[in-house]
């Protein structure tokens, strides 16, 4: 599962553009996660009472959009790196995604909404090479999450 140079350059490139609008990516891609698993809003603690509409909830606008900027800046830096981010972050999510029950399930289900979501936000930049090399880029962040999961 290598990240190529030419994946590379597609995601900084489209990076570029998606990072201008992460707010409302963000929380589209949570939106396509919960509509494709309506029972992953219980793993939010704040969501679970909320009277609030999901889209329109400000916790969790702020939760996509950090998680939106985390795994586009994990991806932009990966080839330079080495890895998907520091192992310090890598462990605390890690206990994170553990203490929650997040399967791996669930991972596929953000990977096919985040291509969804870069394809819709991505417009003229999107092509099959682009969203190969987003999957290629989310796989190794996730692996790096699995492992330190497994390591708790």
């Amino acid at each position: 599962m290598e990240f190529t140079e030419e994946q590379e350059a597609l995601v900084v490139n489209s990076w570029e553009v998606l990072k201008n609008n992460s707010a409302d990516l963000g929380l589209k891609l949570f939106l396509k996660i919960f509509s494709a698993v309506p029972e992953a809003v219980a793993l939010f603690s704040y969501l679970k009472d909320s009277k609030v509409p999901l889209d329109q909830n400000p916790k969790l606008k702020t939760h996509a959009t950090i998680v939106f900027i985390m795994i586009g800046e994990s991806a932009v830096q990966l080839r330079k790196a080495g890895k998907a981010m520091e192992e310090s972050d890598l462990k605390h999510l890690g206990a994170v995604h553990f203490k929650l029950g997040v399967l791996n399930e669930h991972f596929q289900v953000a990977k096919s909404a985040l291509l969804e979501t870069i394809k819709e936000g991505g417009g003229e930049l999107w092509s099959p090479a682009l969203s190969d090399a987003w999957g290629v880029a989310y796989d190794h962040l996730v692996q790096a999450i699995q492992s330190n999961m497994e390591s708790n």
